[in-house]
């Protein structure tokens, strides 16, 4: 919208607790072109892979890259690796540091259609290339004000209200157009919009770890999609970074918050890491790393929530009955892979009046509202158990 906009437009970025600070900060930033064929969030893999590198380019993002993937089989000794080095193709992508016990090793992608960029660096770079048009305040959302003049719909966006982090009194901005983008949290826009939109949704709470550099050691670009290791209870997701480190998620053992906590906040101000998580994570790396195991120190560990509508599809699009009202959340493990896409649909959307570079039908915020509900009042939910997606 920053983009897009005229020079009197005024954009408010209203953050619980700081740009980044959930899942937008501490998610792995993987994306990949080609994972989406033939499904409807096919266009927003394809769209913003090919926005991503000109986006990193303009802002000055050091740590976006396109780098090759592998599928690792966990296993009990060296043969995985070792056969691969005899590899033509995997020889050239094999990193040095995936020097211990695997099973099969294959390649998923050489480089082309696969990507990475770290969350924090890419929001924050963002926030900062647009500081004359973008405002942040702090405060939790407690709701919206309307007006009937003017509308055609009935009810037209006037004003935010929200509590600042200050622990000020509740307080109100102006407002012509609102976008909910807060994550699994977003689900909360039910009771602010007086039961028009049912927005049934489940946060699933993952930890991730992330190594330090290995002194004197250089550390490959490949990214690693392993397989499921029962000895440890991980499906590891490994990303070395351009600076050296190497986040992992994909840890197992994730938990399972349910609506109505996600409509009371929970786990939005502090959502700290499994221990035993972290230690399984560990010992499944270094299972495969020899190099880690010998010198492998962690930098950090952490904890953030994916948001998971029941049909793994995001809600993007208008709040039936609300003019100047829209949701974006729901993207899943997606939403940094999907960024650029979705922030360019939905200033279209709200600028033009209509999305021209995305078929926003299938992300219908309205899909799981009883249409004699839509614009009314009354809750209901449908929805079953959406698992560990990804």
């Amino acid at each position: 919208i920053a983009k897009q906009s005229g020079d009197d437009t005024n954009i408010v970025l209203l953050e619980s607790e700081a740009p980044a600070s959930a899942a937008s900060g501490k998610g792995g930033g993987f994306m990949a072109r080609g994972w989406g064929d033939g499904s409807p969030t096919q266009r927003l893999h394809e769209l913003a892979f090919d926005m991503y590198e000109g986006l990193a380019n303009d802002l000055g993002v050091t740590s976006y890259r396109k780098l090759p993937v592998l599928s690792v089989s966990p296993g009990t000794n060296k043969k995985g690796v070792d056969k691969a080095k005899r590899d033509n193709t995997l020889s050239t992508i094999l990193p040095q540091w995936l020097d211990g016990n695997t099973g099969q090793i294959y390649p998923m992608g050489l480089g082309d259609d696969t990507a990475q960029i770290t969350p924090a660096e890419f929001v924050n770079k963002m926030l900062e290339n647009k500081s004359d048009k973008i405002n942040v305040v702090l405060g939790t959302c407690t709701g919206v004000e309307t007006t009937s003049e003017g509308s055609e719909e009935g009810s037209k966006i006037s004003a935010v209200k929200y509590m600042p982090r200050d622990g000020a009194e509740e307080a109100s901005m102006p407002a012509d157009a609102v976008i909910v983008s807060a994550g699994p949290w977003s689900c909360a826009a039910e009771q602010w919009f007086d039961g028009a939109v049912q927005l049934p949704m489940e946060g699933i709470k993952s930890t991730s770890i992330v190594w330090k550099k290995p002194e004197g050691k250089e550390v490959d670009a490949t990214a690693l999609f392993c397989g499921e290791d029962n000895r440890f209870g991980t499906h590891l997701e490994v990303y070395p970074r351009p600076d050296g480190t190497i986040y992992i998620c994909g840890i197992g053992g994730s938990d399972y918050i349910s609506k109505e906590d996600l409509q009371s906040g929970a786990f939005r101000e502090v959502c700290e890491a499994k221990d035993t998580r972290v230690e399984a994570a560990k010992s499944a790396f270094q299972e495969m790393s020899s190099t880690y195991n010998a010198v492998g120190e962690l930098d950090r560990v952490q904890s953030c929530m994916r948001p998971c509508p029941p049909d793994a599809l995001p809600y993007m699009g208008r709040v039936p009955g609300f003019e100047g009202a829209y949701i974006n959340a729901g993207h899943n493990c997606w939403g940094i892979a999907w960024a650029p896409a979705c922030g360019k649909a939905m200033a279209e959307l709200v600028l033009q009046g209509e999305c021209s570079s995305v078929n926003l039908s299938p992300f219908d915020p309205a899909r799981f509202t009883p249409s004699q509900g839509r614009g009314g009042r009354g809750r209901k939910q449908r929805g079953t158990n959406v698992g560990e997606q990804w």
